[in-house]
């Protein structure tokens, strides 16, 4: 059944749907969990035009080519890699494996949550709820998505597309408004994933929290940039300024300030500029430059700026001849550095989320790295040199969801590795197999033949035998743990 309109109790009647199939057919095998992976990778390849157009058309300018390689080509490997893995990941684990000639069995089975709650964002509205998707099902479990209305004709081609490969009861997608969306965030669900600002992620915490779900928070937060002394600073310079661009800068990933050695800033802003000017000989009509998702977001954006150069920062723009620095007709920002950033600027604290890149100067690596951690850990800590002693220092001092060096988003290249954030950047993670992970639940089970109890002990009438078995390993245990002390 397809619901018309979303709202609580149609909601609900959908995550009950899914729940009593869940429970009635019990945890999926290999095959069917491969099956609906493969049923939700063909649903994105079947109908790519189709998703890119509607997100080029929710943006008003959105590359195609630029979509089609973020936001699908760049979700098939992890997906890819998922699949191939899950017989492996489903595997239970054997502890105490010598016992078993005693009679003594145990072992940890993974089991599937049951239904999970997706909620999307609009910066990638179609990657950031597939992929979760994915590893849901690799988990076993059934899935609801709540689409961002920011996007709605993605959410609207994603809800009409998912009955054609999926019956409801395995997976549905529900739109609307803010108001559906914390109808959706108060649902009991198995576990909650969102995909957002830290601001909207707290709410989705607290409205969980009333029915103990647990959550998967992928967050954002200004990802700091540090270029080394001795790094390469014209390569540096052109790799972070193409990085600031990538969908308009409206990515959780995106360099937001940069550490440039004291004495070398002009020489990374003449650069960078150099970069953006060879990229945009046009703006405005240039159809491989990415809009604002909408109004909001453009003033923004444009707010933090002004901002800061009313309270005397220097600000650069690439700006084509006979363009406006911020066009609101096409929602279009050219790129631009803003230097002498201070602490009374809302650009200093506040995630930039457009096409805008704050650049510092540092004297001593100390300096950098008190800064960054004097603020919230954010997604991504960015190092541009090479790997040396001041890099492992610098990823021994810092604290973030994840660290690359020399290229934009290079933790994320290998499939198996967790994505996530930490602090006020996230919660959990996910890709891999800490997407399997994050959405199973790992349950012990431990059967004994032996001829006697041995938790029996704990009750009383307490033998002898009991007290003196339980003095010898107290006993045992304190001196193991004086002798490693007095080692150390």
């Amino acid at each position: 059944m397809r619901w018309p309109l979303a709202n609580g109790e149609a909601m609900r009647e959908i995550l009950e749907r899914q729940r009593q199939a869940f429970l009635e057919d019990g945890p999926p095998s290999v095959a069917d969990r491969r099956h609906r992976i493969d049923r939700l990778l063909a649903l994105v390849l079947d109908n790519a035009d189709a998703f890119v157009d509607a997100m080029a058309a929710d943006y008003g300018t959105r590359p195609r080519a630029g979509s089609r390689f973020t936001e699908i080509l760049g979700m098939i490997s992890v997906i890819e890699h998922t699949r191939a893995h899950v017989p492996q990941w489903m595997r239970a684990t054997t502890p105490m494996r010598a016992a078993r000639i005693f009679g003594l069995r145990a072992e940890v089975q993974p089991f599937p949550l049951g239904v999970v709650g997706i909620i999307g964002p609009w910066n990638f509205p179609l990657n950031l709820v597939v992929l979760p998707a994915s590893a849901a099902f690799a988990a076993g479990n059934r899935v609801m998505i709540k689409m961002s209305e920011i996007t709605p004709r993605t959410a609207e081609l994603l809800q009409a597309t998912a009955s054609e490969y999926f019956d409801a009861t395995e997976l549905d997608v529900v739109t609307g408004g803010p108001e559906v969306a914390a109808a959706f965030s108060a649902l009991p669900f198995d576990h909650l994933f969102f995909t957002g600002s830290p601001s909207i992620g707290a709410r989705v915490q607290r409205a969980a929290a009333e029915n103990l779900v647990p959550v998967t928070l992928e967050l954002g937060g200004k990802n700091p940039v540090v270029v080394a002394p001795d790094a390469d600073l014209r390569r540096a310079a052109a790799r972070i300024a193409q990085a600031r661009m990538i969908n308009g800068g409206q990515v959780c990933v995106c360099p937001d300030y940069v550490f440039v050695p004291d004495g070398r800033v002009d020489a990374f802003v003449d650069t960078a500029k150099g970069v953006w000017h060879a990229m945009f000989p046009s703006i405005v009509a240039n159809d491989d430059y990415c809009s604002s998702v909408n109004e909001a977001n453009f003033d923004r954006v444009v707010g933090l700026v002004d901002d800061a150069r009313a309270r005397g920062a220097r600000v650069d723009s690439v700006v084509p001849d006979g363009e406006a620095w911020a066009d609101r007709g096409s929602r279009k920002i050219a790129p631009t550095i803003v230097r002498d950033v201070d602490e009374r600027m809302t650009i200093a604290a506040e995630e930039i989320f457009g096409p805008v890149l704050v650049v510092r100067p540092y004297k001593e690596l100390t300096e950098a790295i008190d800064y960054i951690n004097e603020r919230p850990a954010p997604l991504v800590a960015y190092w541009y040199g090479p790997d040396d002693k001041d890099f492992r220092h610098f990823v021994r001092r810092t604290r973030s969801g994840g660290v690359a060096r020399n290229d934009f988003a290079a933790q994320m290249i290998p499939s198996a590795a967790p994505f996530g954030g930490v602090g006020r950047s996230g919660m959990g993670a996910y890709h891999g197999k800490a997407g399997f992970d994050a959405f199973s639940h790992h349950r012990t089970i431990v059967g004994t033949d032996l001829p006697f109890t041995i938790t029996g002990r704990a009750a009383p009438p307490f033998t002898a035998s009991t007290r003196a078995v339980t003095e010898l390993g107290l006993r045992m245990a304190a001196r193991r743990t004086r002798r490693r002390l007095k080692r150390r």
